[in-house]
């Protein structure tokens, strides 16, 4: 029996590592479908983003209270899973709690700072639940987070909930055992009178090993839960930090293609021969976006921190940062199963533009930065409304006449305003 569970073990471990690998390199796949973009310059610039944003959080602690909070679950997340090693090595080896002996007294006080820290992210995870279902905060209440996006952010919490809940729950079964001679733990102490009272020992030691067995699957369930889950972010909210782009807030890139039809203009003999491929001006679909703005849609935690800072959005004009990022992922995806299902894109008859991501939202964007400045894991809402923008209105000629007018006005006279260069300077010269 006891090698039957080891093999068990394995063959369950081994399917979870399989499968979360299959699924981390399909969206992978899913990210390279953008265009290529150079993002590996400054390294130590890099590295600090990645240290502060990813790791450190910088930009949460703009609310400390909710900062706080949610360090309080990230840190209790990769800290706890560190037993994780533990509890593995446990169950392939067919031991039970192998650093018990090697780490002596420290043992204990490690398990108690794990036990705290379990303690802490079950009570913040109940405060979060509160946050989000009875208080009601406006950004988490947002229609574009209707079906889907609120349920999952609520089984998340909940599956906290229940890990932490088991972990405590083994701790204090076999702290109540007769056979247990060691002092109990800090949190599951307060536990272990009951049990003590309620069941024998043949019960706890099922109970051990059921909450065993059930803390294992779920943080398996878990991972394998996270490319569907907008908690990917969790890992994504590092190579994404770190493949930030370093220019300024607000100066956006200039597009080649335009910049060659000018200098062809003023230059025609440096014009090329024959007949070249035709340009394409800004996106229409997700192929159209740079691997870094898909990497973006990836790791968007819907937070809404960029809905709620966006003037558009706070005035009731349909634009939302936070489903531009969500439409954006949910178009990859729909994409990539097409290149599975058809060995390579098979036209659907939609697109990124319209079918997703209405014209209305676009226009109504001020390009402002908020989103930009907001987003705690340097997503960039803004670069993708450009490109798109850019698509409609160079590739379909789908401006508002009063863009038009100025475009002209651009045009003809090098500025916004109807006015001749000649006559600029005219108001000097009055009185």
């Amino acid at each position: 029996m006891h090698y039957l569970l080891q093999l068990l073990f394995l063959l369950v471990s081994g399917y979870a590592i399989w499968l979360f690998s299959k699924n981390i390199l399909r969206i992978r796949k899913n990210i390279l479908l953008g265009k290529p973009e150079a993002l590996n310059d400054q390294p130590g610039k890099r590295w600090k983003n990645m240290l502060l944003l990813a790791l450190g959080q910088k930009k949460m602690f703009r609310n400390p209270t909710v900062a706080v909070l949610h360090l309080v679950v990230y840190a209790g997340f990769i800290i706890i899973n560190i037993e994780m090693l533990e509890i593995m090595l446990d169950g392939i080896l067919g031991t039970h709690r192998l650093f018990e002996k090697p780490l002596g007294k420290l043992y204990p006080l490690l398990i108690n700072a794990f036990e705290v820290l379990a303690l802490l992210v079950l009570l913040v995870c109940v405060v979060f639940l509160i946050r989000r279902n009875v208080l009601k905060l406006k950004r988490f209440i947002s229609h574009d987070l209707d079906g889907w996006p609120r349920s999952d952010a609520n089984y998340i919490l909940i599956t906290e909930i229940i890990l932490m809940g088991l972990f405590l729950k083994m701790n204090a079964a076999e702290t109540a055992m007769s056979s247990y001679h060691g002092e109990s733990y800090l949190v599951s102490g307060y536990i272990v009178p009951i049990y003590q009272h309620m069941f024998s020992d043949v019960q706890l030691v099922w109970i051990e090993k059921t909450c065993w067995w059930l803390h294992i699957l779920g943080i398996y369930a878990f991972l394998n839960y996270l490319p569907y889950s907008k908690h990917l972010h969790i890992l994504l909210a590092f190579p994404n930090a770190y493949y930030a782009r370093l220019k300024p807030v607000g100066e956006m890139h200039n597009m080649e293609q335009v910049q060659q039809e000018v200098k062809y203009m003023m230059q025609p003999e440096l014009a090329p021969t024959g007949e070249s491929a035709p340009m394409k001006f800004g996106a229409k679909d997700v192929m159209d976006l740079s691997w870094k703005n898909l990497m973006d849609a990836y790791s968007c935690t819907e937070c809404g921190r960029c809905s709620a800072a966006c003037p558009a959005h706070q005035t009731g004009k349909l634009l939302s940062p936070r489903k531009i990022m969500m439409d954006t992922r949910d178009r990859l995806e729909e994409v990539g199963k097409n290149i599975e299902k058809n060995g390579s894109f098979i036209e659907d008859g939609k697109q990124l533009i319209n079918d997703y991501v209405s014209v209305e939202e676009l226009r109504a964007c001020t390009t402002c930065n908020a989103c930009v400045q907001e987003c705690p894991v340097s997503i960039s809402p803004l670069d993708i409304i450009v490109e798109l923008r850019r698509s409609l209105i160079m590739e379909d000629s789908n401006a508002p006449q009063e863009w038009n007018a100025m475009f002209s006005n651009i045009e003809n006279n090098f500025a916004p305003w109807k006015l001749s260069p000649d006559d600029r300077d005219a108001w000097t010269r009055e009185g």
